[in-house]
C-alpha cells in the first residue's frame, strides 16, 4: 500500500461526517459507506468529487484502509462480520467506549483501566492492523480546526505495528491535522474520552504541535 490507499468511511454519523468533509477538502479521494445508502449518497453529493458512496460490504472489500466510524459496541460485531474481507487491512478505530450517564453526562463503560483500542484489536481478523485515531477530538473540533494556520492542531494517534505509521500519518494530515504518534496501544486509553490526551479528559481542548510536545 502506499499514501494513495483507498480509504473508506463507514458509518457517517457526526465524526465520520467531518472526517469525511476534511478529507474532501484535501481532494483525497475517498469511499462514504452508511447502513443509509441514501444518505451516504445525498452526502457524497455534497461534498464533490473525492467522495464515491457504496454500500457498506462492497466499501469494505475494495478499501485498504477502513476508518471504523461506528459505535464502540458495534466494532467486535462488524469485524467479526466482515473478517475475510478486513485480512490484510488497516482499520481506523476513532471510537470511545461511552455512554450517557443518568446525570445528562457521559460514563465509561469499560473498566477504568481497559481501552477500546486494545479490546478492538484482540478482535482483528488474520493479518489485519489497527490504528486508534481521529478520536481524540469531538466532531465540533475535528470539523472546525483543521486545516488551522499558521499552525495546525494535532490529533494523536497510537499503533501496534509501526509500518502503518506512514499511513495514518498521511490520513491524518489529509484531514487538516498534524499527527502525533503516542506510542503502541498500550496507549489508547490517553487518547479516548477521559484520558489525559483527549479533548474531553484531562487535556480539554485543542493543541498544536509546539504545545503537543509538553503535554506527551
Amino acid at each position: 500500500m502506499t499514501t494513495t490507499s483507498k480509504v473508506a468511511i463507514v458509518g457517517l454519523g457526526n465524526i465520520g461526517q467531518a472526517i469525511a468533509a476534511n478529507l474532501a477538502k484535501s481532494n483525497r479521494p475517498f469511499i462514504a459507506a452508511d447502513r443509509n445508502i441514501a444518505k451516504a449518497k445525498e452526502l457524497s453529493a455534497r461534498w464533490g468529487v473525492s467522495a464515491r458512496p457504496e454500500e457498506i460490504p462492497a466499501a469494505v472489500k475494495e478499501a485498504d484502509i477502513v476508518v471504523l466510524s461506528i459505535p464502540f459496541g458495534s466494532i467486535a460485531g462488524f469485524i467479526k462480520q466482515y473478517a475475510g474481507d478486513l485480512e490484510g487491512k488497516i482499520i481506523v478505530d476513532p471510537s470511545n467506549p461511552i455512554a450517557p450517564d443518568e446525570n445528562g453526562g457521559f460514563k465509561k463503560i469499560i473498566a477504568q483501566n481497559e481501552s477500546a483500542g486494545e479490546i478492538n484489536a484482540a478482535s482483528l481478523p488474520r493479518n489485519a492492523k489497527l490504528a486508534k485515531a481521529l478520536g481524540t477530538l469531538g466532531a465540533a473540533s475535528l470539523a472546525n480546526t483543521a486545516f488551522q494556520s499558521p499552525e495546525r492542531s494535532v490529533l494523536f494517534y497510537a499503533t501496534g505495528d509501526s509500518s502503518i505509521d506512514g499511513l495514518v500519518e498521511q490520513l491524518i494530515l489529509d484531514t487538516g491535522f498534524d499527527p502525533v504518534r503516542v506510542g503502541g496501544l498500550d496507549q489508547s486509553i490517553r487518547i479516548e474520552v477521559f484520558g489525559d490526551l483527549h479533548e474531553f479528559g484531562a487535556l480539554g481542548k485543542t493543541v498544536t504541535g509546539s504545545e503537543a510536545k509538553s503535554v506527551i
